[in-house]
């Protein structure tokens, strides 16, 4: 196994200390976070908080070192006696956390790999991990070493008072083992702070590891393994049982035989398989890898058979993907990045729609836990623009058939689908029946932008024909209203409602003028350059309402204040030049004047930031040094932020810098906005087509589905 640095400098290696830790993230329910500087300091935890114990135990020579989890698990009040490894280590890369440690004579690597690759759906929809663990002898000498790793009940289940039932089976040479909630709620619960109560957890071995897998109580299990380096002779029969009773677990041993100077490796594969994934207008909806009748068996047999080459690929896209976040914005950045791009995918859940298209829901985590939420897609673009924007249309396509049914009767774009995983129509606000705190200006601007960045990226104006009459009402609701918002939420809207948003309005204006681009692109010469005058007229008039001296104001009415124009970064990248360039480099000229220790407050009522319009205001004007004077104190809190969760988007840029507030705001898609710096201005000129992904899997996707990623390019 390689495990060369991607990043050079290995003292940014050392002081890098993410808030929280992906160990697992695959999906807003498959979802395990270490929140520990060492991996041996706390158990493991969904991104709720709420503990999902996963436990790797490593024996050497008759002594037992922990490497994963607590030392007082749930159940074992006294702990368990094992030794606590040296551990020399940390490194997050986008499809890898890998761990490195020095337990006695042995120096070890434990590695999580999730083959999230955006521009591969299939393997990008597979629910499944590997936890490898690499050893070498650092004395010269043998070692006999066992490995032992267990997965508590607590996945399958929202709560430690749920009923659970188990049971093993053989898929191919596996030998796997599984457990399950025992009332499986199929679907019948949306909500934010919940866990999956439905589907069927499964911890495999395959048949060129020499180990063997158990069903039983966690806290018997692992006494049996410390004390004597084996599984009790019999699986626990006695079920179901109710989790918190006997704390039930799958659980595998391997021996990895005798280690010397010559590494040796061994691994387990983890999945979930949740069968069907999302309600989408009343319809249950598969997960994309069952699209085509594969089933639990096939998904492992066929998934650990590739792991050579799915984990060869990884490893060289991690090292090209680390690569370019290093020259675009330095070494603290890539690995902000590279934290930030589990997190934006394990937001996320890719189905299969009844015609076989891919659909792409986000779920809003710990701040309503809204489904497919525009203003929480806008942020995330960059990301998926960067890396895949297929994966950005799969996400507006759900928006735009509910916007074009009946059902929504607004003259302005929806905020969400409902709350996850039930995409039923809209909650937030008023949902479908009063107009009473919506986002009119926010989402239709939000989708103007998004579709235009769309198909600028990829060529294909063909997908603004299709809606076309949804875009022109959009683009009318803010060409009457758009200029000098009346007081309504935006994005923002812990901030509270604001009248004449001068944020605000620069995304109508430029929406306006993605409108224009679009009319002009699909043959609408009249309309797209009357929009496009009006366009520049009211950016005019923008500069004039907004004025405040050496800056621009956070309202028109409201001299002596100032806001992130976060929204201004599109004039560039999608080439509109509705604004001349001395307004980018005013704001930003003046940003870099007031900020705090840890970045660029929100605007100049409150000292909290949201830590993805950060990196967008930083690219308004293109300038690298630019870039790095407001993104560097945002990338250097990342390991200095009091709060021990999953980064949040969300906090104080004074004082410890702790997330604003306890619960919310945390392990949301949102962070994929630092990628924003890896888009480069996207093309005015759509007659260049891209190239073909190089890794397309010609049965996974169709060829319009994957993206010439840059990566791939």
């Amino acid at each position: 196994m390689n495990h060369t640095r991607h990043v050079p400098d290995d003292k940014t290696a050392t002081r890098f200390r993410p808030p929280a830790v992906p160990l697992v993230v695959h999906d807003p329910f498959l979802s395990l976070w270490s929140g520990s500087d060492h991996l041996f300091d706390s158990a493991t935890r969904h991104w709720t908080g709420v503990t999902q114990e996963l436990v790797c135990v490593v024996r050497i020579d008759g002594k037992a070192w922990r490497l994963c989890g607590t030392r007082t698990p749930c159940g074992e009040p006294h702990g368990d006696g094992n030794l606590a490894p040296r551990q020399l280590s940390l490194e997050v890369l986008p499809t890898r956390t890998l761990y490195t440690f020095e337990a006695g004579p042995l120096r070890l690597t434990l590695t999580f790999l999730t083959p999230a690759l955006p521009h591969d759906l299939e393997w990008l929809s597979r629910p499944l991990a590997w936890i490898i663990l690499d050893a070498v002898s650092t004395d010269g000498g043998e070692h006999e070493l066992l490995f032992y790793c267990d997965v508590g009940a607590e996945i399958a289940t929202d709560a430690v008072n749920d009923d659970v039932v188990w049971g093993r089976l053989r898929a191919g040479d596996l030998d796997v083992v599984s457990i399950s909630s025992r009332d499986q709620r199929l679907l019948a619960r949306p909500g934010d702070y919940q866990r999956i109560d439905w589907g069927h957890a499964y911890l495999a071995l395959p048949s060129d590891v020499d180990g063997s897998t158990h069903l039983g109580s966690r806290v018997e299990l692992r006494r049996s393994f410390t004390a004597s380096g084996r599984f009790p002779s019999d699986d626990d029969f006695a079920q179901p049982a109710t989790i918190n009773t006997s704390w039930p677990c799958m659980a595998a041993l391997v021996s990895l035989g005798r280690v010397s100077e010559i590494p040796v490796s061994s691994r387990v594969l983890l999945a979930y398989d949740d069968v069907y994934s999302i309600e989408f207008l009343h319809r249950k909806l598969r997960p994309w890898w069952r699209r085509n009748g594969m089933d639990t068996a096939r998904l492992l047999v066929e998934s650990d058979s590739a792991f050579a080459s799915i984990h060869h690929e990884c490893v060289a896209y991690d090292t090209r993907l680390m690569r370019q976040l290093c020259e675009r914005g330095g070494e603290d950045y890539a690995r902000v990045a590279a934290l930030a791009f589990r997190q934006c995918l394990g937001a996320h859940k890719l189905v299969a729609d009844l015609d076989g298209v891919p659909l792409y829901f986000s779920k809003e985590n710990t701040s309503n836990g809204c489904i497919a939420t525009v203003d929480v897609t806008y942020p995330s673009s960059p990301f998926f623009l960067t890396l895949n924007p297929a994966l950005l249309r799969a996400q507006l396509d759900p928006v735009l058939v509910y916007a074009a049914s009946p059902r929504w009767k607004f003259p302005f774009a929806p905020h969400d689908l409902g709350i996850y995983p039930l995409a039923n129509g809209q909650l937030y606000g008023g949902g479908e029946t009063s107009e009473a705190c919506q986002m009119p200006v926010e989402e239709c601007g939000n989708m103007l932008v998004l579709v235009t960045a769309y198909c600028l990226e990829q060529d294909d104006p063909a997908y603004a024909r299709k809606w076309w009459a949804l875009l022109s009402r959009w683009a009318g609701y803010l060409e009457a209203r758009g200029l000098d918002p009346e007081n309504q939420l935006c994005t923002d809207d812990f901030a509270g409602h604001l009248a004449h948003n001068a944020n605000l309005s620069l995304k109508a204006i430029l929406a306006l003028g993605c409108y224009a681009r679009l009319a002009d692109l699909l043959g609408h010469d009249v309309e797209s350059v009357r929009v496009r005058r009006l366009a520049e007229d009211m950016a005019v008039r923008w500069q004039q309402m907004a004025e405040d001296g050496d800056h621009y104001r956070l309202a028109f009415d409201r001299p002596g204040t100032w806001s992130q124009k976060y929204n201004l970064v599109w004039d560039r990248l999608l080439g509109l030049d509705l604004f001349p360039p001395e307004v980018a480099r005013r704001e930003l000229d003046f940003y870099r004047k007031h900020q705090n220790h840890h970045g660029l407050p929100l605007d100049s009522r409150r000292t909290y930031t949201k830590f993805d319009w950060i990196f967008w205001c930083a690219s308004i004007t293109g300038e690298a040094e630019d870039f790095r004077a407001l993104a560097d104190p945002a990338c250097a809190w990342v390991s200095a932020g009091a709060t021990r969760v999953p980064l949040t988007d969300w906090y104080e840029t004074v004082g410890d810098g702790r997330q604003v507030n306890l619960l919310p705001f945390h392990a949301r898609s949102v962070v994929g906005g630092v990628f924003i710096r890896q888009l480069d201005r996207i093309r005015q000129d759509s007659s260049q087509p891209k190239p073909a992904s190089s890794s397309a899997r010609p049965d996974s996707s169709s060829s319009d589905l994957v993206s010439a990623s840059p990566l791939y390019a």
